[in-house]
């Protein structure tokens, strides 16, 4: 079920800064409290492959995002101690040494399981136990959210484990919504800053394919 155009769950989870202070981290409340955007970005897995190219693309266009006055916050099931190694890993030996953003540790996966983005599912009934046992790895898929001024999620997506995101293409759906916010008109397919919108009425898009 999808969660956009609703309020971000409101649940305080465990995080870790790159000094390695333990936080409490809740999104809605820093999106509400900061009148700010956030993007929250979750990743299967500590000491993988893909992932540490993932936060090391979200941690180049940092400051890209601080324009655009959004946060960046980073976001698995690890611990805070696994996150914090990783984080005094060097980049070439595969870790993330350079990353500023917090990192969120949902080791009870309550935020995750709220946005229904685990790996798991139910298996086969186990009549020895009286149990059903459960299939899957228990981590996230690779899930994104952005989350407006006021808390609500105006953008979601799920990738599959082994595919990487484009970091620059949640920077032009940032750029969208605000123009949204700013000047009322709505985006067309592939539109980035700087080029036309339109109004929400079939003069305006019959005007702008005619144009396009």
């Amino acid at each position: 079920m999808s969660l956009v155009g609703k309020k971000f769950p409101n649940i305080t989870v465990d995080a870790i800064s790159f000094m390695g202070d333990n936080l409490r981290i809740n999104v809605l409340e820093e999106a509400t409290k900061n009148k700010k955007k956030v993007l929250l970005f979750w990743y299967p897995k500590d000491f993988t492959f893909v992932c540490p190219t993932e936060l090391h693309a979200f941690q180049a266009s940092l400051q890209e995002f601080e324009k655009r006055n959004t946060m960046v916050i980073g976001a698995s099931c690890d611990t805070n101690e696994v996150h914090f190694a990783w984080l005094n890993t060097p980049k070439n030996n595969g870790g993330i040494e350079g990353v500023t953003y917090p990192i969120i540790a949902d080791t009870t996966r309550n935020l995750s399981s709220t946005l229904g983005i685990l790996d798991i599912q139910a298996g086969e009934y186990d009549e020895e136990s009286d149990s059903v046992l459960l299939e899957g790895s228990n981590v996230t898929f690779r899930a994104t959210y952005l989350i407006d001024e006021d808390g609500k999620i105006f953008h979601e997506s799920v990738n599959d484990m082994p595919l990487g995101r484009n970091v620059g293409e949640y920077l032009r759906l940032v750029d969208a919504y605000t123009h949204v916010q700013t000047k009322g008109e709505v985006c067309p397919a592939n539109w980035e800053e700087g080029k036309d919108a339109m109004n929400a009425d079939r003069n305006s898009t019959a005007s702008y394919l005619a144009s396009h």
